[in-house]
């Protein structure tokens, strides 16, 4: 009998020894064929000025080079902003930011094309540069208009409350830093035709911004995308740049082109993470329950709004995080700096909020000199009442009492807290911290269209094999391994006969992007929905042929069984074919419920909510300031989880990303807007050195999506990030005993030795 339990099943990543062995092809892996050129960017040294003159003279004659494109070899779009304008590919007479693209050359190496951009001579008018939130806040320079949540009479609530406290934070940002860096590959065919291999998230829109620029139809346009090497939102739309650019290349030249950024020119050129500044007052009781909260918001945006306004609302949809606002006013300033236009990463806005609220919480609970688990507690959303969302969602799936109480218990939180404090009477300089956090995070696309997917699933009749295309970018989550065990259990066949090939706009066109934590949920029903069709196919033809009473068939162990009849899978697939049944079909599936009014900031946003918690223990030196994490115990909502293996491996590395930007991701740039940090000598990323010895990560084994979603599963994509909160606020709790936990600590994120001494010295 075949083995047919491919559901919670613990399998290996489906490239995984690909992955170790270096055989993955990516898209600076594809050979290149006879003639393929090479390009590189020319980009601005200044942050804000007036073109006068570009003079590429010496570019043009440089060696090797055999073309150079400027905005003026643009026959349609000068843009590759996905919702508004405001990101040239070109400019023409102003640039906007430090790192901004101004020509690009082809040549015969990439070597050559990298030494002819740097011979540009570029004469400009400098101007007086924005750069930080603050200055953009005083000359009122925004990309897009304020946005705005309120429920209730918050000002009164926080006047007539017993205590109130008020402050300000940040959360800073953070660079994709992906294993593979920003590259494009672009073959021109005939017609005109060009097809693209991207490293990109979103093919469908990498299509449509090349064929606006271009100046022709969509279908002349085919992206093909088999995996890429991280992407974290980084290449949900900053990918765009660099595959028309690169598409723009091969059209001047008429040869393919290839396009690979060196690291340095990737992080200078591309988004980053959204920083955040807000200010707060808070009204809460004795107990520390809150009464009335009002938030202001700003972030920095860079030159454009990209997915700004998409972000900033995520961040206002989860200022509550997991906790009942009664009464709540947060206002929302999209800041237009002269920086990289921001971007989406991991968590998309979501994050920056909650650590708003966890902070404020903390804050709380150290002028009450309460535990801060139990402030938390107390600030729960409940089941029966206290369920409703400060933009009006009723919470129908609350578990984070059971995951908080679960966790408190199984990482011995309370006994371990004592220990820390005993610690710390007896040193002088060397400081413990202990924290416990929870996470509450809403998911779908808050752009209503974009919660939908398509699939294509062939079954080949000679031998039964299945071949699945959808829209779902494999980028190292394991997205292709869960949609292949989906689409195995479903026919029940064994796992190595069901094969998930390249996502290509021309089999799955007006797709979505791998993105919000919904790539498996969408893409995963809409193969189902596809391979339910041919299962109707087959089912109609044993009706007509055997007389079946039933057409409901069971697809188990490789046979198709129906009432009174069985079959073996290829034996009936041959058969149908030889009796002209279609055994390929389409599928789509669009996310049910969901409804949001932008406008109002009110409805329901979100299909349902992922749950989790971690308690993180920490140390930090007071001379110097470092830290070390020496224990994280986390237990996270994976729902009904398809692979545990691929999950687990998710929750950890994204705790991993989200330490790393709370703690050591420091992006900084100089007045004049020029970027410091771009580099891996400048921008430390989390090592193996700086995790804790001790790493308890456990899925919540009662977890069950209560939605009609893909065996009931959740996603582990981005909620499981916030688990790092605990960390920074282990580190605050150090930070807290050198006063002997009688102040507050005031320290913002990244909380670096730098900022971690800071806040000891201000104490």
């Amino acid at each position: 009998m075949i083995k047919n339990n491919f559901i919670q099943e613990k399998r290996s990543h489906e490239s995984a020894a690909k992955h170790v062995s270096g055989y993955a092809r990516y898209t600076d892996d594809i050979s290149e064929p006879a003639g393929t050129l090479f390009g590189a960017i020319g980009w601005s040294k200044k942050s804000h000025a007036i073109i006068k003159k570009i003079d590429l003279e010496k570019v043009i004659k440089s060696e090797g080079v055999v073309a150079v494109v400027t905005s003026k070899d643009i026959p349609g779009r000068n843009d590759v902003g996905p919702v508004f304008d405001g990101d040239p590919i070109f400019p023409k007479t102003k640039v906007e930011y430090f790192g901004q693209p101004l020509f690009a050359v082809a040549a015969k190496s990439t070597e050559l094309a990298r030494q002819a951009v740097l011979k540009a001579k570029i004469t400009y008018k400098t101007l007086k540069p924005i750069v930080e939130i603050k200055d953009a806040l005083k000359k009122k320079s925004f990309v897009l208009k304020e946005q705005i949540i309120k429920k209730g009479d918050p000002i009164k609530k926080i006047r007539e409350a017993a205590n109130r406290l008020k402050g300000e934070f940040t959360t800073g940002s953070q660079e994709h830093f992906a294993l593979e860096g920003q590259v494009s590959f672009v073959i021109p065919q005939e017609d005109n035709d060009f097809t693209v291999f991207s490293s990109t998230q979103h093919p469908s829109e990498t299509q449509q911004i090349i064929a606006k620029m271009l100046k022709q139809k969509s279908n002349s346009i085919n992206v093909i995308v088999r995996r890429i090497g991280g992407g974290f939102g980084g290449k949900e739309t900053q990918s765009f740049i660099f595959a028309a650019i690169c598409t723009l290349l091969a059209k001047k030249t008429k040869h393919p082109v290839k396009l690979r950024m060196d690291r340095d020119d990737d992080i200078i050129i591309t988004g980053k993470r959204h920083d955040f500044y807000s200010e707060y007052e808070v009204g809460f009781d004795e107990l520390g329950v809150i009464e009335g909260i009002n938030i202001k918001l700003a972030s920095r945006c860079g030159i454009s709004p990209d997915l700004s306004g998409a972000i900033n609302a995520r961040a206002l949809l989860h200022i509550d995080n997991a906790y009942y606002l009664p009464n709540v006013l947060v206002e929302n300033f999209l800041c237009k700096t002269n920086t990289s236009s921001s971007t989406a990463f991991r968590g998309f806005g979501g994050n920056q909020g909650m650590m708003v609220i966890e902070n404020i919480i903390d804050n709380i609970s150290r002028s009450l000199k309460k535990d801060p688990s139990e402030i938390r507690r107390r600030n729960f959303y409940q089941k029966e009442k206290k369920n409703i969302t400060h933009y009006g969602m009723k919470i129908e799936d609350n578990i984070i009492h059971e995951i908080f109480d679960s966790l408190i218990k199984s990482s011995n939180y309370k006994s371990r807290q004592l220990d820390v404090k005993k610690f710390n009477l007896k040193n002088k300089h060397l400081k413990k911290g202990i924290a416990i956090t929870p996470v509450k995070f809403g998911i779908s696309f808050t752009t209503w269209h974009l919660n939908q997917a398509g699939a294509l699933v062939h079954i080949y009749c000679n031998d039964g094999s299945v071949h699945v295309n959808t829209g779902a970018i494999e980028m190292g989550q394991g997205t292709y391994t869960k949609i292949a065990q989906l689409v195995a259990n479903e026919l029940g066949l064994p796992f190595n006969k069901i094969k998930v090939s390249a996502t290509r706009t021309d089999k799955v066109p007006n797709t979505s992007a791998s993105a919000a934590s919904s790539t498996t949920d969408l893409n995963g029903a809409a193969a189902i929905n596809a391979i339910n069709k041919i299962k109707q196919n087959l089912a109609s033809y044993v009706k007509r042929k055997y007389k079946t009473k039933n057409s409901d068939a069971i697809y188990k162990d490789g046979y198709v069984i129906f009432k009174g009849k069985s079959f073996k899978f290829n034996s009936l697939i041959k058969e149908a074919y030889l009796n002209r049944v279609s055994l390929s079909s389409s599928g789509f599936y669009a996310t049910p419920k969901i409804h949001f009014n932008k406008k109002a900031f009110s409805g329901r946003p979100f299909l349902y909510f992922c749950y989790g918690a971690a308690v993180s223990e920490v140390i930090i030196d007071t001379l110097t300031g470092e830290n070390k994490i020496l224990q994280v115990d986390i237990l996270h909502d994976a729902g009904k989880a398809i692979n545990p293996a691929i999950e687990l491996g998710q929750i950890e590395g994204g705790f991993v990303q989200g330490a790393g930007w709370l703690t050591m991701e420091e992006v900084k740039w100089k007045s004049n807007g020029q970027i410091t940090t771009h580099s891996p000598s400048t921008y430390k990323i989390p090592a193996v050195n700086d995790m804790p010895k001790k790493f308890n990560v456990e899925i919540y084994k009662y977890g069950k999506n209560r939605e009609n979603v893909v065996n009931k599963s959740k996603t582990t994509g981005e909620p499981p990030l916030m688990n790092a909160m605990s960390v920074f606020f282990a580190i605050k709790d150090a930070i807290a005993s050198t006063a002997n936990y009688n102040k507050i600590p005031i320290i913002t994120a990244p909380a670096t030795p730098e900022k971690i001494l800071m806040s000891i010295k201000n104490l």
